[in-house]
């Protein structure tokens, strides 16, 4: 192995790592509002120190790539892709985060029937299913598990169409609930943003794999 291949191996396996701790960042946040768990939260509110920390760190990695082996062709792009599924992971990471601090500020916890109504659940399930996939993809370089995302933004984007009508109805019956009303469409908006960043994410996977398929393809 070159000192450059060297190099790329240890960013794939960063940006592995960083993928592991975003996913777990959003599946204790969900834990920690569906059962109201303040402990929970504060481990979520924790550890986005450690995301920007990674975060920091694979941007400097990929620097130091860009300055002492000035990358090209196939080589450039994968350190491209991790430049902007990095930046993603971490925006999902902080929306992670502003859930768990919803859950520590809050005096209580969302009524059962608020979140059956919005889906909030599903919602947070299709997410986490959403990030999984583009790991498992970035991981083994595959990029119809990629290509699968997509589908799965489709259903957050219904749940999220439906939401506020529901959820407008909701409030009128039951007044008292305003509060905790507004703060379920604020986290579906964020479970919704993060379709998008996955999304964005799956776009760089695809980008890159397809790069390196085309290059054998050529070289064969």
């Amino acid at each position: 192995m070159t000192h450059l291949d060297i190099e790329l191996k240890k960013l794939k396996e960063e940006t592995t790592e960083m993928f592991e701790l975003v996913l777990s960042q959003i599946r204790k946040a969900q834990l920690a509002l569906m059962h109201f768990d303040k402990d929970m939260a504060h481990e979520v509110n924790f550890n986005e120190k450690r995301v920007n920390a990674l975060e920091l760190k694979i941007d400097k990695d990929c620097e130091n790539i860009f300055a002492l082996f000035n990358p090209v062709a196939i080589d450039l792009r994968f350190v491209l892709a991790v430049l902007k599924i990095n930046y993603n992971l971490e925006r999902i990471g902080d929306i992670a985060d502003g859930i768990a601090r919803y859950v520590i500020e809050a005096k209580t916890a969302f009524s059962s029937e608020l979140i059956s109504i919005s889906r909030l659940d599903e919602m947070f399930i299709v997410a986490s299913e959403m990030l999984q996939d583009t790991q498992i993809s970035f991981a083994g370089e595959d990029a119809k598990v990629a290509r699968g995302v997509f589908q799965k933004d489709d259903s957050l984007d219904q749940i999220n169409g439906l939401a506020n009508q529901k959820i407008e109805s909701f409030i009128r019956k039951e007044q008292e609930q305003i509060a905790p009303a507004l703060h379920v469409i604020s986290t579906i908006r964020k479970l919704e943003r993060t379709g998008d960043q996955v999304k964005n994410i799956a776009e760089e996977i695809i980008f890159f794999i397809e790069a390196k398929v085309l290059k054998h393809k050529n070289a064969g």
